[in-house]
Formats: structure tokens, C-alpha cells, sequence
């Protein structure tokens, strides 16, 4: 029995091969060497390479004493803020609508649909479409003039509020079709009979959401809030596209993965293998914090 046993593990660990394999060339081996070149100075001067050369903490402590990257991850925890916080509300209430069996909801499946669509274009359209609706002389501008709303083309790209709501928008839009169904999915694999024990108790609808699906769902909505930080730290389609990578106006809409774009284009290696490192640490810190004080489930006694 024990060398049966070990013959099929055997082929448990043949197929787990080709995403080790994966892993190791396109993961682990970039991350070890992204570290170790951020301990080397390795940038272009005009026409001449410098380095590498070892320069051990040099290049974390020029990062940080420039005060940017403060005021950049300012900048990407505000737009994450501004798109995930209307994007997790809606898809709760979307989820719940097509959830509810007691509703018989006409056309769920169709809207269902609808609701994922956005989530399959891609960000560069997205951004290239609402850079023409926004635009001085664009769509919206000529709307709100004619009715009256305003007499002057308003500059929405050059204003700190409505470029990053813009941006937050455009990512709500694109991702709360996605959201909408992992919490769908959530929502509906909890045990029916506690809603209709529930329902014979005579507890509202918002009762039974509070009190019931809520406190259940709380491991997909901590995987949706740890994915939703990750993607939000990594926010630099739109605003690169919206923006041609100024990050204007003011910087304001600046990510920490444009400004690692910017050392990179400058090849810069070795500044930019120590923000993605100081990122990989941020990003590691705040999902550990968002699980810690979202994904305890015991109770106290």
C-alpha cells in the first residue's frame, strides 16, 4: 500500500512541474535579480553606461530622501481609495439583487453579462475614449454648454479633483463587473436554509444582509480587498494614457509604478530595482494588515 501510495504522488508532483517551472523562470528568478540590482549603481549618461557598481543601501537611501516616493504612494493609495471604496458598495448591491431569489429578477443572466463587459476592454481604450469625452473641446464640454450648465469649456484634465476622479471611474468601471461576480458567487453558496429560517423570523432584507451574508462572505471579501490593493498599487495604464505619463496636474495623479516606468525608461536599473523591492514590501505589509484586521473569524468566548 505505501508504494501505491507513492506512485500516484508521483504523478501529483508531474503535474505540478509545469507551474513550478513557470514560477521559477517568469517570478522568483526576476525577483532575486531585481534585488540584487538594487544594490548596484547601473544608470546611462548620455551615451555612457555607469556601472554596475556595488553601492550597497545607496540607492534605497536616495529614494527615500527625495521625499517623491512619499508623495507618490500618497497619490496611488488615494486613487485605490477613490475606485475600490464605489466599487465594492455597488457590487454588494448588484450581488445581492441577482443573489435574491425572492426578487425573480428579469434578464439576470443577460445583465450579468453586461455588467463583465467592460472588464474585457482594454485599459489604453478606455483611457484613449475618455480622454476624447473630457477633452477641452469634447463631447462633454459641448453637452454642458448647450444646456446651459456652464458657458466655458471646463479643463477636467487640468483640474487635481476631476482627473483623479476620472481615473478612479474608469477603474470602477472596468473592475466591478469582476468584483460583482466573485461576491455573486459568494453570496449565492451560502446554505438557503438560513435565509428562510431567516425570512420565518420575519427579518428584513437589509437585516438578513447584515446579519447573515455579510459575516460570510468575509473570506471572498478579503481576497477581493487584498487582489483590489495589488492591482491598486500597481495602477499605471490609465493615468500613463489620460496623462502621457506627466502625472499631471501637479503630480497628482503620479503612481509609484509610473515613477518606476520613469527609472526604467531612463535606465536607471538600479533605482528602479530599489522601488520595486520598497513596493514589494508595501504591497506585502498593507495585504497582511488588510487580512489581519478583516480575516479573523474567531470568536471570543
Amino acid at each position: 500500500m505505501k508504494g501505491k501510495a507513492v506512485r500516484y504522488n508521483k504523478w501529483g508532483y508531474i503535474f505540478l512541474m509545469p507551474f513550478i517551472i513557470v514560477y521559477v523562470v517568469f517570478q522568483l528568478i526576476p525577483m532575486v535579480t531585481t534585488i540584487y540590482n538594487s544594490f548596484f549603481e547601473n544608470y546611462m549618461s548620455g551615451l555612457n553606461q555607469i556601472g554596475p557598481n556595488f553601492v550597497g543601501f545607496d540607492n534605497y537611501v536616495s529614494l527615500f530622501s527625495s521625499g517623491d516616493i512619499w508623495i507618490y504612494a500618497k497619490n496611488t493609495m488615494i486613487l485605490w481609495i477613490m475606485c475600490f471604496i464605489p466599487q465594492i458598495l455597488l457590487s454588494l448591491l448588484l450581488g445581492a439583487w441577482f443573489s435574491d431569489v425572492r426578487l425573480k429578477l428579469k434578464g439576470a443572466r443577460f445583465f450579468k453579462t453586461v455588467i463583465y463587459l467592460p472588464n474585457l476592454i482594454m485599459a489604453s481604450a478606455f483611457s484613449m475614449l475618455f480622454f476624447t469625452l473630457f477633452s477641452d473641446g469634447g463631447p462633454i464640454n459641448s453637452i454642458l454648454m448647450q444646456i446651459g450648465i456652464i458657458d466655458t469649456p471646463y479643463k477636467f484634465l487640468s483640474n487635481v479633483g476631476s482627473t483623479r476622479g476620472l481615473i478612479a471611474f474608469m477603474n470602477c468601471l472596468m473592475w466591478f463587473g469582476n468584483t460583482t461576480i466573485l461576491l455573486m458567487a459568494g453570496m449565492m453558496g451560502i446554505d438557503t436554509s438560513l435565509f428562510e429560517a431567516a425570512e420565518v423570523d420575519g427579518a428584513t432584507s437589509t437585516q438578513v444582509f447584515f446579519q447573515i451574508t455579510l459575516p460570510l462572505l468575509r473570506p471572498i471579501l478579503v481576497y477581493v480587498m487584498i487582489t483590489s490593493l495589488i492591482g491598486g498599487l500597481q495602477l499605471f495604464d490609465v493615468p500613463q494614457i489620460l496623462t502621457n505619463g506627466t502625472g499631471d496636474p501637479m503630480r497628482s495623479t503620479m503612481t509609484l509604478i509610473m515613477f518606476l516606468n520613469k527609472h526604467l525608461y531612463s535606465k536607471n536599473y538600479g533605482m528602479a530595482g530599489a522601488l520595486s523591492v520598497v513596493l514589494f514590501i508595501i504591497t506585502g505589509i498593507l495585504s497582511l494588515v488588510i487580512f489581519k484586521v478583516t480575516g479573523n473569524d474567531k470568536r471570543k468566548g
